[in-house]
């Protein structure tokens, strides 16, 4: 696999990002938490991921590349949202409300689950399934799941099962 170089400039305003959110959080709360680890090895479709026993932020490089701003202002803060969140009340669902609590008090931005980036560039060999309203794009790994009878998918909009085209 192809290593994508990411502009030193681009690395540095995501830390910078990191490092200011994370200075607010700590003055927030009131805590000392540490900064934790960047790394760019995120694959696929994820924007980014909190490793938290790593303590660690992974983020997407090719999708970085493509929506910087979007990252330094979103995707950096939602992730170091999960891993505060973490420190201060352990194990708790992902993106429920302490998640949102954070983001939105704390670091003042809006608690978006998901991100909006065109994926064309990222995404691999998909399959096509169709529910009652629109058609999905299943994954290589689901489409195997369903085809080996382990698992089965429905839209989170209409609730149908989702068939293959």
């Amino acid at each position: 696999m192809k290593t994508l170089r990411l502009p030193i400039a681009l690395q540095q305003a995501v830390m910078r990002s990191l490092r200011e959110k994370l200075a607010q959080a700590n003055l927030t709360l009131g805590r000392d938490y540490p900064e934790p680890r960047l790394v760019y090895q995120q694959r696929g479709t994820s924007a980014g991921t909190a490793w938290l026993d790593a303590y660690e932020i992974r983020l997407n490089p090719v999708l970085l590349m493509e929506n910087p701003q979007a990252f330094i202002d979103e995707v950096v803060p939602h992730e170091l949202a999960h891993l505060l969140v973490w420190k201060t009340f352990g194990r708790v669902a992902p993106h429920g409300k302490e998640w949102k609590w954070m983001m939105e008090s704390v670091l003042g931005v809006p608690a978006h689950r998901t991100h909006s980036f065109a994926l064309e560039s990222v995404r691999r060999n998909t399959f096509p399934y169709r529910c009652q309203c629109q058609q999905h794009q299943l994954t290589i790994r689901r489409h195997n799941r369903v085809v080996r009878g382990e698992a089965s998918y429905r839209c989170v909009k209409c609730g149908e099962p989702l068939v293959a085209e």
